[in-house]
């Protein structure tokens, strides 16, 4: 079902991702940081998150970092120093036998949300799941495909900020 809501300035936003292409007015730069600890998984995370991203015309890089935690850091320098529109950060962090789960999965999460409140577009694919299998339907492009859910996220983001906020 599609989802629209009209706004305090009477703009409608669709909520729909899979009924809207956004239109940019220039070519955007993204950064895709991936933490490979499940190769697959990243595998299939990435897949998703760069078709989506070509399908609106983005030129892509992306860089590896040693596991989830390192993301949120990655992207913060990146912001600072580089010219890039948006940032998408994938992963997964699959529970185990100790609380670590728990802290990766809550300290990725905060630390990517104050890079957007700090104005930063992220697009946040860090799976958090229970088991592998989880993992491997989430990060399926022909299934859940949270890579290319992430890209949307983001890619939504800065055509918000391009196109209403007239920051180009």
């Amino acid at each position: 079902m599609e989802r629209e809501h009209l706004n305090e300035r009477n703009v409608m936003i669709n909520f729909n991702q899979k009924t809207k292409t956004l239109n940019f007015k220039r070519p955007i730069n993204i950064l895709i940081v991936v933490a490979p600890y499940y190769t697959d998984i990243s595998v299939q995370l990435l897949s998703g998150a760069q078709a989506e991203c070509e399908k609106h015309r983005a030129n892509i890089d992306v860089i590896n970092v040693p596991g989830a935690l390192e993301i949120p850091p990655a992207i913060r320098l990146a912001h600072e120093n580089l010219n890039y529109d948006g940032f998408i950060a994938l992963g997964c962090v699959i529970r185990g036998e100790t609380s670590h789960y728990e802290t990766v999965c809550s300290d990725s999460s905060n630390g990517l949300m104050l890079l957007g409140l700090r104005g930063a577009n992220i697009g946040n694919g860090i799976l958090t799941v229970e088991n592998v299998d989880q993992a491997e339907k989430r990060a399926n492009p022909a299934k859940m495909n949270k890579g290319g859910s992430a890209a949307y996220a983001m890619l939504s983001l800065i055509h918000y900020e391009h196109n209403i906020t007239k920051k180009n």
